[in-house]
């Protein structure tokens, strides 16, 4: 009913409400505009013809277009494939691939970080300034188009925690913990246990946030359902998850104890995978992130322990039964429990792997910005009243997208030389008339060789003599000593050469070694 010469007082679809306004919600602005820069930023620094890599070709080869298939191994996941999926099933376009998984990248970004609007309503803008963090990170631009597990990984433990941070869930609450959680170990297994067990440890301690049996079973659900295919390939194939773990852990050099954190470090320029990282070194100038990211981190949790929009000192509450819960501000927890969760993230491979990549921190990295985009926000706070302070902050900004931005152009770069030189390998083999069938073998990249040339991969220490060997540097072995030699033109990384048998016409079909 209405009364007459009453006002109504204008909602939000009112047709004087401006049209961003009805469309982008105000605080989901900075997020949305971090989400369109990080697309753009990507597109232009990277580019969408860029070859696939190695780990991207032993992915799309489970398709049709891809073929032939190359080897499976162990450490990898269905996940991956999945994503591809709709676009690798039937086309092989490179391009078309890249422009999917830059929208799908984009997608997970806003997603991963949206639950955290809630979490830090009292300032909203820090999630966008969080995403805008993570997505000028060089090697997050750089994953952004690739066909690659870590971003969706990272957005899938951002969102996963946002959504367990939420102080009145919902059974979609549940859902959408478990999903980012599957998600996560979907791509990454070992990831989705690393993030589960901290988040486990709140739910039935009620640390950092209330006791709950409701979100604990949300983790288990996520992680289990995530882990099942792997889980189901480890005994289909390997024999067993021992099995499976014990293989994965040869492939990648043996998980040990060991301190790789200078890995991590001499990788923080590139290259995508420093393995072994020796010949490498630190570049100071390129750790400005890691020395940036504490110090951010600090006043955020600083800035979070100051809100006054958390718990009462002292306060007690049946629904929040921890002391920690009652004694400390909400922002503090949430952000302390995002810190708990990338250490946890991280630790595996500061401590276990004896390689370094830079992708393998994303998820740490994307957790930290987010109390590194609140320290950032309270220092922009108090550089409103101080000239030097404001001038210091812009030239920290500029000089941080200054350093990041060309690492994410130039290993773009380096990387369109280097897996050119698999097509340049693969013409010197044709006009020495290598030929599928044929078998490869070589002391580096033999599997992407292999697959350019439409031949298969095999082992170094096989008992098959191959139809070719691909050398960067070294020595043949015994067996290859008379056989000719053919330097490869022409190529980005210098050494390589094509070795064939010492007769004319080429035997495309492998002989035993003993004979």
């Amino acid at each position: 009913m209405t009364m007459t010469g009453a006002t109504r007082p204008p909602g939000p679809l009112d047709a004087g409400t401006p049209l961003r306004a009805r469309v982008i919600p105000r605080e989901q602005r900075p997020l949305v505009a971090a989400c369109a820069g990080f697309a753009a930023l990507s597109l232009i620094l990277v580019p969408l013809t860029l070859t696939l890599g190695w780990d991207e070709i032993v992915y799309a080869s489970r398709f049709g277009p891809y073929a032939p298939a190359t080897p499976f191994s162990a450490p990898r996941t269905r996940g991956v494939p999945l994503l591809i999926a709709p676009v690798a099933a039937w086309s092989d376009s490179v391009l078309l691939l890249r422009v999917w998984l830059t929208v799908l990248a984009t997608g997970a970004l806003y997603l991963g970080f949206r639950p955290w609007l809630r979490v830090l309503a009292h300032r909203p803008a820090a999630v966008g300034v969080a995403a805008g963090l993570y997505g000028t990170l060089w090697f997050a631009l750089f994953y952004a188009g690739a066909a690659m597990p870590n971003h969706y990984t990272a957005m899938g433990v951002v969102a996963a925690v946002g959504l367990f941070l939420r102080a009145s869930p919902t059974p979609l609450t549940y859902a959408g913990i478990g999903a980012g959680l599957a998600v996560a170990t979907l791509m990454r297994p070992n990831d989705g246990a690393a993030v589960a067990a901290p988040l486990l440890l709140v739910a039935l301690l009620g640390v950092l946030a209330p006791r709950s049996w409701a979100r604990a079973l949300a983790v288990l659900g996520g992680v289990v359902a995530g882990a099942l295919p792997w889980v189901i390939e480890a005994y289909l194939r390997f024999g067993g998850v021992r099995e499976r773990l014990a293989d994965a852990s040869d492939v990648q050099g043996g998980l040990r104890p060991l301190a790789a954190i200078t890995a991590q470090f001499t990788a923080v320029d590139g290259p995508l995978l420093c393995r072994p990282c020796g010949a490498d070194q630190i570049r100071v100038v390129a750790t400005e992130w890691w020395i940036l990211l504490p110090v951010l981190v600090a006043v955020g949790l600083w800035a979070a322990g100051r809100s006054a929009g958390g718990a009462v000192r002292g306060r007690r509450s049946s629904a929040a039964p921890s002391w920690l819960v009652a004694q400390f501000p909400a922002p503090l927890r949430a952000l302390s429990l995002a810190v708990a969760v990338a250490v946890c993230a991280a630790l595996p491979y500061l401590l276990l792997v004896p390689y370094g990549a830079p992708r393998f921190l994303l998820p740490s990295h994307a957790l930290l910005a987010l109390p590194a985009a609140v320290g950032l926000l309270a220092v922009a706070d108090r550089a409103r009243a101080s000239r030097a302070l404001a001038a210091a902050l812009t030239v920290v900004l500029v000089g941080h997208l200054a350093v990041q931005l060309p690492l994410a152009h130039g290993n773009g770069r380096i990387q369109a030389g280097a897996r050119g030189d698999w097509a340049r390998v693969s013409d010197v083999l044709r006009e020495q008339g290598v030929r599928a069938p044929c078998v490869l073998q070589g002391n580096a990249s033999v599997i992407p060789l292999a697959y350019v040339a439409g031949c298969v991969a095999a082992p170094r220490s096989g008992p098959e003599r191959p139809t070719a060997l691909v050398l960067r540097g070294g020595q043949p072995p015994h067996w290859a000593r008379d056989w000719r030699r053919h330097p490869v033109p022409d190529t980005y990384a210098t050494g390589w050469t094509v070795l064939v048998p010492p007769r004319t016409g080429i035997r495309n079909t492998p002989t035993d070694m003993r004979s």
